[in-house]
């Protein structure tokens, strides 16, 4: 008996990782398949970073004392946010399974709901490291941008950042599903908003110490930039790394229980949506 236990475990862990494989695998060809403009998405993002890294240059060499952080750095984290943005601004499936009301089937699966949705994202993610993510950072080192971290000790703590952003990211994005049932308001309204302040209030696109009037350092302690500016701010060297590996560990703790306890509450009013 005690010989077969750890024999189980195992494989049920192979299992449930070849169960992520197949679903993540589905997720990314899917979108290829059926999104044959996705090549324009990915055209649009190269542009914005091209647009960012033209006004960092423009703005800091006209007036080198603008800013807290320096050409080199802010180009880094230019290039590394939009890199792994789909990682530190975390976009799942949710909302589309809400609007299609496809959100049922993932309940008739032998497959938890939050694994379900992180196996189908890490499609994406997967995909969009090999065809956008590296091509970009070696066309960024080509040009002279300077992409890795700023040290060995803050590469491996951005990784380990980076899966705490994931943590809270998915948190926020079950949060964000449940008040949408909660609210009875449109799916992609509410998405749009969701999107919107993630983007502003992570640091995702300006890093939070640029903002004026101190806003960054009150932003700084909210959970979306424990989504963005934690990683990227421990990658650059822009910020205290085990204060903000601190900060996204509470707001892990803190926002899964609650996203849970919201999910669980308002699960049944999945049937407004076509379920």
């Amino acid at each position: 008996c005690f010989r077969e236990a750890p024999n189980r475990g195992i494989q049920v862990l192979g299992l449930k990782l070849r169960q992520w494989w197949i679903t993540a695998r589905l997720t990314a060809t899917g979108y290829v398949g059926d999104s044959p403009f996705f090549v324009v998405d990915y055209l649009l993002r190269a542009l914005r970073v091209a647009v960012l890294l033209s006004i960092w240059r423009t703005v800091l060499e006209a007036n080198p004392g603008a800013s807290p952080l320096s050409l080199a750095t802010l180009m880094t984290y230019t290039v590394i946010s939009e890199a792994f943005v789909q990682l530190v601004v975390v976009r799942t499936s949710l909302a589309e399974a809400f609007w299609q009301g496809t959100l049922v089937h993932y309940f008739l699966r032998p497959i938890g709901l939050v694994w379900q949705v992180l196996a189908e994202s890490s499609g994406r993610w997967v995909l969009d490291l090999v065809l956008f993510s590296l091509p970009l950072i070696g066309v960024a080192k080509l040009l002279g941008i300077r992409v890795a971290p700023v040290s060995a000790e803050a590469g491996a703590l951005f990784v380990l950042s980076l899966a705490l952003a994931v943590s809270v990211g998915l948190a926020l994005e079950f949060i964000t599903g449940a008040l949408t049932l909660a609210s009875d308001q449109p799916v992609w309204l509410v998405e749009w908003v969701r999107r919107a302040l993630s983007i502003l209030l992570s640091g995702a696109m300006i890093p939070l110490n640029l903002l004026p009037w101190g806003l960054g350092e009150i932003f700084a302690w909210l959970p979306f930039a424990s989504m963005a500016w934690a990683p990227l701010a421990i990658h650059t060297g822009a910020g205290e790394a085990l204060r903000l590996l601190g900060l996204q560990f509470v707001w892990a703790i803190v926002l899964w229980p609650i996203a849970i306890a919201l999910w669980n509450a308002n699960r049944e009013k999945v049937v407004g949506y076509g379920g």
